[in-house]
């Protein structure tokens, strides 16, 4: 049969993409610029030197203010984590205080660690988008100082 590779049998249908076919992963032929992930390093060039990005009081602002959110929310984050075990440790009959029947303080102290998780990763999303205006104002103003490239 026409169709049929060499050592399969003619029934089969080679499954096998055909060079610069729509299902290829990188057809030949092309009509735009290249992808991202697909440029050379001579090609993928940096919009900003990044001495100069480092220097600039925007950046330091942007910095800081990550500090200032991520370091305490890590900090109460881990505090509040490390809390349950201890106090399952060194006051073991408050924890089996019983609650509602016989859910104790224990499984109720360890289930709200799962909204705190949830509450926590809402607040971070909030203040990321905060964030990401400071990050898109640096770019902004760099693309100006370069011409608006």
């Amino acid at each position: 049969m026409a169709g049929a590779k060499a050592g399969r049998p003619a029934g089969r249908r080679d499954m096998t993409a055909e060079v610069a076919a729509p299902t290829d992963v990188s057809p030949l032929g092309r009509s735009g610029a290249k992808p991202a992930h697909e440029q050379t390093a001579q090609e993928d060039r940096d919009i900003a030197a990044w001495d100069e990005v480092a220097a600039m009081d925007e950046f330091k602002q942007l910095v800081a203010a990550k500090l200032r959110f991520i370091v305490p929310a890590t900090i109460f984050f881990l505090a509040y984590y490390l809390l349950l075990p201890l106090l399952v440790g060194l006051a073991p009959d408050l924890m089996k205080t019983k609650i509602l029947g016989q859910v104790n303080l224990a499984y109720l102290f360890a289930l709200s660690q799962f909204f705190m998780a949830w509450i926590l990763a809402f607040i971070y999303l909030r203040q990321a988008a905060v964030f990401d205006g400071m990050g898109e104002r640096i770019i902004a103003k760099l693309r100006a100082a370069r011409g608006g490239k």
